[in-house]
């Protein structure tokens, strides 16, 4: 028996000192639920310099408040937070039913042992804060504006009037000017037309959510703002129209200066102001009044529009110096007259007989360089070549006899 009361007396000292040590390490304070929408967060406070040192960690759990009360005695927890160092713990990774209540507590640890529970209801419709519009926007419409509001989305990005059918906005406009006098309008549409707005005004626009059951309001969105419009003047109107009109007339006047000038390079290129010369168009073309040109269409017919060309020299012979005509020594003329006419000065130079042979002593004082014979050779030339293809007389005067060889 003494053995047995010796071992009931060490385990009451050991749940003692158990229950001392827990009641030495302090339990978190402050512990509260920031909450907006569907987003939920337990946060709380702690001593720091109340812990021998740092190393102090805590455990958060949560329950559905209904099973609390049920028959029994051991309810299910469950683990949102398990031995973490901060000061906060995440609840909206677990989904908790927007009408719903639970109940979530949290202690510290310190090296095994733990401080007592705190425990904190909660209940997000009733505690969690409703969030603004995700987005405002302003459209004209006329001398009014239309404003177009986006719903609070939930952290599963669904519109916030899924949990909260009553939702609705406060409306919150007036003129950009100094004095601020404010209109409002209440409306649970998410597109609505503000009333009571001046033509060509600038407007500033702001929204609020509300929730009334709970008496929950969010805060007011960024103004927008934006400038009504109205009846245009007349004035505006005339010049609308004259700047129209002068646009058209530079548009006509560029298009027609672009369209002389490209008929201008068409017409330079095409019919080039240089022209060929006319005995190239004689027989480039098939008639001289003609723009089409002649197509040989084979070797032969080529051949027939071609005549024979004959190219021959033309000996211009000059009329010697007066001296040169005195009868030499054989009482005769340097120049012979074959026929007794005046203009027969023109002999065959194929060997006609119309043309006097130097005799021996011409020879001699020819080869001397002395000789003054019918014609000096010094004043010899080669005319023009005739164009004609047979061998005729291309001019005859007194002093010039030209010759075709």
């Amino acid at each position: 028996m003494s053995c047995v009361r010796l071992l009931c007396l060490l385990f009451l000292s050991a749940c003692l000192q158990a229950k001392a040590v827990e009641a030495e390490l302090d339990t978190p304070q402050n512990v509260v639920v920031v909450s907006l929408n569907t987003n939920y967060k337990l946060s709380w406070e702690w001593d720091q310099s109340a812990a021998k040192n740092h190393n102090v960690t805590f455990t958060t759990q949560y329950i559905a408040r209904y099973k609390l009360k049920s028959k029994k005695n051991n309810p299910n927890w469950f683990m949102a937070c398990e031995k973490t160092s901060h000061r906060s713990c995440d609840l909206t990774a677990f989904n908790l039913h927007y009408l719903g209540i639970y109940v979530i507590r949290v202690r510290a640890n310190l090296n095994g042992s733990h401080s007592d529970w705190v425990l904190k209801e909660f209940c997000p419709d009733k505690d969690a804060y409703v969030g603004p519009p995700t987005k405002v926007d302003l459209s004209l419409a006329g001398s009014f504006l239309d404003v177009f509001i986006s719903d609070p989305l939930t952290s599963t990005n669904v519109s916030m009037k899924d949990n909260l059918p009553e939702l609705y906005y406060h409306i919150v406009y007036w003129e950009d000017t100094q004095a601020f006098r404010p209109q409002t309008l209440s409306t649970s549409t998410n597109i609505v037309t503000l009333p009571n707005m001046k033509a060509w005004t600038w407007y500033c626009v702001t929204v609020q959510t509300r929730y009334d059951f709970y008496n929950k309001s969010s805060s007011f969105t960024p103004p927008h703002c934006m400038q009504t419009e109205g009846a245009t003047p007349w004035w505006q109107i005339f010049l609308y129209f004259l700047l129209s009109l002068v646009i058209c007339f530079l548009v006509m006047l560029f298009s027609l200066c672009g369209s002389f000038w490209c008929y201008k390079k068409v017409k330079s290129t095409v019919y080039p102001s240089i022209q060929l010369p006319p005995q190239f168009t004689e027989y480039l073309c098939d008639s001289p009044g003609s723009d089409i040109p002649r197509l040989l269409t084979s070797d032969s017919e080529s051949e027939l529009l071609c005549d024979m060309v004959t190219v021959c020299p033309v000996l211009e012979i000059h009329d010697p110096p007066p001296e040169a005509l005195e009868p030499d020594s054989s009482g005769r003329h340097s120049r012979q007259d074959s026929s007794g006419s005046g203009d027969s000065g023109v002999y065959s130079a194929g060997g006609s007989s119309g043309l006097q042979q130097p005799n021996s002593s011409q020879s001699d004082a020819l080869a001397e360089g002395s000789w003054q014979g019918p014609f000096d050779l010094t004043q010899m030339k080669m005319g023009p070549i005739a164009p004609g293809p047979k061998s005729r007389l291309l001019m005859a005067d007194e002093g010039i006899v030209d010759m075709c060889v």
